[in-house]
């Protein structure tokens, strides 16, 4: 560990302006290897591929970004423009933590209320530590890892004005080309502060030509793939949902123009956090482009007494020079290996059935083992029993009644879950499926604890448990309320409940749904203290049960983000189970998050949301893409065919789901781009892969292009087939030539290859 003084001035020490070229020192006692201080000073992060650079303006202290992006192994400082016209010198420097009231008219990442109701900020450098490792955020999910991993660099700022301290964190994972940060927030005063603005990711990039890439849509229609150019003026999208939401996901990525999947610079950007959030993309007048990422300020206002300290969520960003695939393969593998904390996050997935599509509301104990044993005949080997099971006063027979009542419905289970799952995990699985497994049957269930309706026990014994804000009207979505999960007294019973389910039977899997957004905060701080007793019953349920498959849900994917995947590893991904639909959801979800992480059912056509009809093949390939791979139908409206097809399904999925949840993952051809969308998954060590391709409509002309492939060995030759016929061809070959696949005359067809080493 390194520790310097607090420094008042640099330039009182005679030090001169930063220069050209400066030449940044290995830390010396053997801290980190990856972290740099150089005259000034300065510093680097870097390994192999990455460098990211900043250093202290001698005069005033303020740091000073200097690059963020491929290796550099000297800082370049860029060129400070002249201020004039109304603005100060703040204005035109490339600041590395930007506070408010100096000059600096960009948009801030961290705005602060003084307790005179000033909203000035002067923060100056004061000192830094160096340490292997990583630290946690207390109350936070956050990336880990050990010595070997991850260095961290803290940097240490003072306002003497106001007596708040600043602590910011630099983490580099360097096998993962990433860097996450953090900071935190002391009150060193005898007065109460305001957290106004809070951004954990502020860096001003240099005059280059950007397009901005993010992830937005809508229920049923997440995360779409939306790029466009970086102009002048400030850009970006914020989530006010109070959770990640639907509508903007919170993960942004720059890139050249030029950039494509395999080629050109890219930098993502994501934030580890479920509640609301704001990016912001501004280019100023000097070219600089403020890239900031960070809590919503509409949902901030975080109030921070004398002795108290604001921790903010982390950003992690991740550098490529090989396009935007390498860009994702970076953010796959730092999540599955040093995000996530799920003992299922490398498991095969089991195959489920969900009885929602098939049963609705409408279920019982006799109806929902009669479903058992017809999933197990077709080589499901977990029944997932989704809403409508709970409720006594107010029994859950519409979803009007008895959230929060989370007692067995006493007409549909007189004897309670625990005789009931009994007999469904004693049900034989098929096992001509191939499906794995014990050989009985799983039993899964459907919450939603932080959910209540005013038609229910709970709410009347507790109705100011619900978020609400004054005399204003409660407004009801989908017929219920949100609970305030940031009272300790909600916590505390969402945890009990949800442990005395788990107690009550042998539960192998929960489904944690929530199906509206946040109206009426008693505060803007209400959201935030949301998300940290969100944080706190999970990460105290998942550590009591690392047993238990947990999956999370939010009318699909309103809460597909990094924080909930700390704590569990997997989320269903969209309402939507439309085959083509999800096509454009999965390419997408996969910008920042692996498909391991991924949930996707093969459901009844028509389509409940779309109407369309299309081929089982389509649909179970598609859904067979994602790391939970089921089905949401009743097995007694199937088809003798499609009866018939399942339990063959079900064995490929079960043979290709350990690459999917372990491999590499390539886009190979984008469905927004091309009407025959594939994607590949390969092995790291190039031993074996599975190819998807996909034709959208059946097309004369133009032919379809010859599909070239990735994450292959050159030199090695492998054999591709479909299980029944197969080919062998040199990883060069398949790499630059490329297959050319033949199409049957007919839309919404599917291919699944398997590509093995020989």
């Amino acid at each position: 560990m390194i520790s310097l003084p607090v420094i008042p001035a640099l330039a009182a020490l005679g030090l001169a302006n930063p220069v050209l070229g400066r030449v940044l020192e290995r830390d010396q006692d053997g801290a980190s290897q990856w972290i740099s201080v150089g005259e000034g000073p300065s510093f680097s992060l870097s390994s192999t591929n990455i460098s990211y650079q900043f250093h202290v303006d001698p005069l005033t202290l303020d740091l000073i970004h200097d690059h963020w992006g491929a290796y550099a192994a000297e800082t370049v400082p860029d060129f400070n423009g002249k201020s004039g016209g109304w603005s100060g010198p703040y204005t035109y420097r490339r600041r590395e933590f930007p506070d408010l009231g100096r000059g600096d008219f960009r948009v801030p990442a961290i705005h602060i209320q003084h307790a005179d109701g000033n909203t000035v900020s002067a923060f100056s450098y004061t000192g830094h530590d160096i340490s292997a490792g990583k630290p946690s955020l207390p109350g936070l999910p956050a990336t880990f890892g050990g010595d070997e991993d991850v260095s961290t660099l803290t940097v240490h700022l003072y306002d003497n004005y106001s007596a708040i301290a600043a602590d910011l964190h630099y983490s580099i994972f360097p096998q993962y080309n990433a860097i996450a940060r953090s900071f935190q927030i002391s009150n060193q005063g005898n007065q109460s502060v305001t957290v106004l603005r809070a951004s954990s990711w502020s860096i001003d990039t240099p005059n280059e030509e950007l397009d901005l890439i993010d992830l937005s849509g809508d229920w049923a229609w997440e995360n779409h793939i939306n790029r466009r150019a970086v102009i002048s003026g400030e850009q970006g999208f914020r989530s006010s949902a109070g959770y990640s939401s639907h509508f903007h996901n919170p993960f942004f990525a720059l890139a050249a123009p030029t950039t494509t999947e395999s080629l050109g610079p890219a930098t993502g950007y994501s934030l580890v956090y479920t509640g609301s959030f704001a990016a912001n993309v501004e280019r100023w007048s000097t070219g600089w482009v403020r890239v900031l990422l960070g809590l919503n300020p509409l949902h901030l206002s975080w109030p921070l007494a004398p002795g108290e300290t604001f921790t903010s969520p982390e950003v992690v960003s991740v550098h490529s020079e090989q396009g935007l695939g390498s860009m994702s393969r970076s953010f796959h593998s730092l999540y599955r290996n040093h995000l996530s904390r799920s003992n299922h996050t490398f498991e095969t997935r089991p195959p489920l059935l969900n009885s929602w599509e098939g049963l609705g509301a409408n279920i019982n104990e006799s109806a929902v083992v009669k479903l058992a044993s017809e999933a197990a005949g077709l080589g499901c080997t977990l029944m997932v029993m989704d809403d409508g099971w709970f409720g006594t006063n107010y029994p859950r027979d519409n979803d009007t009644l008895g959230l929060g009542d989370w007692t067995p419905d006493p007409r549909k289970f007189p004897d309670g879950l625990g005789p009931f799952v009994a007999e469904v995990t004693n049900i034989t699985v098929n096992e001509t499926s191939n499906s794995g497994g014990s050989g009985k049957m799983t039993f899964g269930i459907w919450v939603e604890p932080e959910m209540v309706n005013p038609e229910s026990d709970l709410y009347l014994e507790h109705p100011d448990w619900c978020l609400h804000s004054g005399s204003h009207n409660r407004t009801l979505v989908r017929d219920q309320l949100v609970l305030n999960v940031g009272l300790p007294e909600v916590q505390d019973y969402i945890i009990e409940t949800v442990e005395k389910i788990l107690d009550s039977a042998p539960i192998s899997y929960v489904k944690w749904d929530n199906n509206r957004g946040m109206h009426e905060l008693p505060s803007p701080a209400a959201d935030h203290a949301y998300m940290l007793g969100l944080y706190r019953v999970i990460d105290n349920l998942t550590t009591a049960h690392p047993e238990v498959l947990w999956e999370g849900c939010a009318s699909g994917g309103g809460r597909f983000d990094p924080g909930l995947f700390h704590y569990w590893p997997q989320t269903w991904t969209s309402d939507d189970t439309d085959g083509l639909e999800r096509l454009y959801i999965q390419f997408g979800t996969s910008l920042p998050y692996p498909p391991s992480a991924m949930g996707c059912h093969v459901s009844a056509v028509p389509n409940g949301q779309t109407g369309r009809t299309t081929p089982l093949a389509f649909r179970a390939a598609v859904a067979s893409m994602c790391g939970s791979f089921g089905f949401e139908l009743n097995p007694s409206e199937l088809d003798q065919e499609e009866t018939a097809a399942i339990p063959g399904i079900i064995a490929r999925q079960q043979q290709i789901n350990p690459i999917v949840i372990n491999g590499d993952f390539y886009r190979l051809a984008l469905p927004d781009q091309s009407n025959w969308p594939a994607a590949l998954f390969a092995y790291p060590d190039a031993s074996s892969a599975v190819l998807f391709a996909f034709q959208i409509r059946s097309k004369l002309k133009p032919l379809p292009g010859p599909l070239k492939l990735k994450g292959l060995d050159p030199a090695a030759k492998y054999s591709v087939g479909n299980g029944t016929t197969s080919d062998t061809w040199s990883g060069s070959t398949l790499m630059n030539v490329g297959l050319s696949l033949q199409w049957p005359s007919a839309d919404y067809e599917s291919m699944i290859l398997l590509i093995d080493k020989q």
